[in-house]
């Protein structure tokens, strides 16, 4: 497959070995005691625009695909629907600390928590799960600790420093300390696609001071192109992950619109992907 790819440190793998399709990190791949992947486009049943591996429902696609996507995602790695745990994504910061009692919730059986963008947990097999289709989705894990996190960090959610607030949790639940923690960052908008509106870049700017040059590009025109990546890179590191835990996804949605699902790339005509990390 002809994959569109940044000049970044970090090249994805393209696991094709089982059912579903699956960009890996080599980094995390390496510990046994874990499992992750960020899905693609490929491996499920929805149709037309949501085509194929869609996981959100009440935006026109068929309940029993998404459910039958859910099925796969979950056979891909070796579990059942019923361990998986999603978001209720708002773009907030809010972090949820996930239990035995939370497996299969938004799933096969009712989700009774809002407002909820990040998910970490030291329980074995269940699957954190977090959705984007230009926001940034982040995971973690502390080999020493043995726990596990996952983000969806939009604009919003980068300004609220949502990452951080996943290693506060790590830390304060499971006694972790960051600079053991590795970080995934994965396929999302990169800089080069990602313009934004002056307003927006204000609150980079009121958040960020000292990294201007660094995460915003002026094209004098009232609006600046946003480094979503590095924003999160220097929020990790400022809270205490080595740069060398930080692995940085070389693949932008938005420019490889038919292996990934992308807003911008579609004009909102779009389903989501998965960032998926689970304790085996």
């Amino acid at each position: 497959m002809d994959i569109k790819r940044k000049n970044t440190a970090e090249h994805l793998r393209f696991d094709m070995t089982k059912k579903v399709p699956l960009l890996t990190c080599d980094a995390l791949s390496e510990y046994s005691a874990l499992r992750h992947g960020f899905s693609t486009r490929y491996g499920g049943v929805s149709k037309g625009i949501f085509e194929s591996l869609n996981f959100k429902r009440g935006i026109g696609d068929s309940d029993a695909d998404v459910n039958e996507n859910f099925r796969r995602i979950a056979d891909a790695f070796g579990i059942t629907a019923d361990r998986i745990v999603v978001t209720q994504q708002t773009h907030t910061s809010n972090v949820r600390v996930v239990t035995e009692e939370d497996a299969g919730k938004g799933v096969t059986r009712p989700l009774d928590y809002t407002d909820t963008d990040g998910l970490v947990t030291d329980v074995p097999q269940l699957l954190l799960s977090v959705f984007s289709a230009d926001c940034v989705p982040v995971i973690f894990y502390d080999p020493l600790r043995k726990c596990i996190g996952a983000c969806h960090s939009g604009w919003r959610g980068t300004v609220g420093r949502i990452s951080k607030n996943v290693l506060k949790a790590m830390t304060s639940y499971y006694g972790s300390s960051p600079s053991d923690v590795i970080c995934a960052i994965g396929p999302s908008i990169c800089k080069d696609c990602y313009e934004v509106s002056t307003d927006v870049a204000d609150e980079f700017k009121k958040e960020f001071p000292g990294h201007t040059d660094e995460i915003l590009l002026d094209k004098h025109n009232g609006h600046f192109q946003l480094d979503l990546w590095k924003s999160i890179q220097i929020t990790l590191e400022e809270a205490g992950v080595r740069f060398s835990h930080i692995h940085t996804a070389d693949i932008c949605t938005c420019e490889n619109p038919d292996l990934l699902f992308s807003h911008r790339a579609s004009h909102g005509r779009r389903g989501v992907q998965g960032a998926f990390i689970m304790l085996t």
